[in-house]
């Protein structure tokens, strides 16, 4: 197995173009959580000119409604969420400078070209190994919209976080590269 890239947010544009699809991934830093209710409002703010809770460059948004905290923990179950929910939305933050995305599932085309316009990297988490992706989360706290509970904007301080790049700026797409991979080889004497 290849040995997996380290990397640490905020990420710049130079560290997003050398990531490349299926490269198996650490990340260290700072990661925002949200999901589509969270989505709504941070496009919402944009539209109106208005400050963001947090500031988008160069940052990543992990798709996750995690369970709450047990105690001495920082944080319950971590796992990703289905990502097309954030479709509608992620264009426009890649446009205002997220660099990266974190969940599960193929992204529609509009966020696959914005990705490479803008300079961006969708990463897959695996589903079903939410208890062990916490592990890697050493703090979490709400920053932005308590009311929306498990789905509220949250910091998280990682180490290690583990993931596979999905899509790449460079139009490489592990979903369809994978399999053509997987049946090339399966196909050889």
């Amino acid at each position: 197995m290849p040995e997996r890239k380290r990397i640490t947010t905020p990420l710049t544009k130079e560290v997003v173009a050398e990531l490349r699809a299926g490269d198996g991934v650490l990340i260290s830093g700072i990661l925002y959580t949200a999901r589509d209710a969270a989505h709504k409002r941070l496009v919402e703010l944009i539209e109106k000119g208005e400050k963001l809770p947090f500031d988008l460059e160069g940052q990543i948004i992990y798709y996750v409604g995690p369970a709450p905290a047990p105690p001495g923990y920082p944080i319950g179950s971590a796992g990703p969420t289905t990502s097309y929910r954030m479709d509608p939305y992620a264009p426009i933050l890649i446009e205002y400078g997220l660099r990266g995305m974190i969940g599960k599932g193929q992204r529609s085309q509009p966020v696959l070209e914005a990705m490479k316009k803008f300079g961006a990297v969708y990463f897959a988490a695996v589903g079903g190994a939410a208890a062990l992706i916490a592990r890697s989360i050493k703090k979490a706290e709400v920053i932005a919209y308590p009311e929306l509970g498990a789905e509220a904007i949250r910091r998280l301080e990682v180490e290690d976080f583990p993931c596979i790049v999905a899509n790449d700026m460079h139009g490489g797409n592990l979903f369809i590269e994978g399999p053509r991979e997987y049946r090339q080889k399966s196909q050889k004497p």
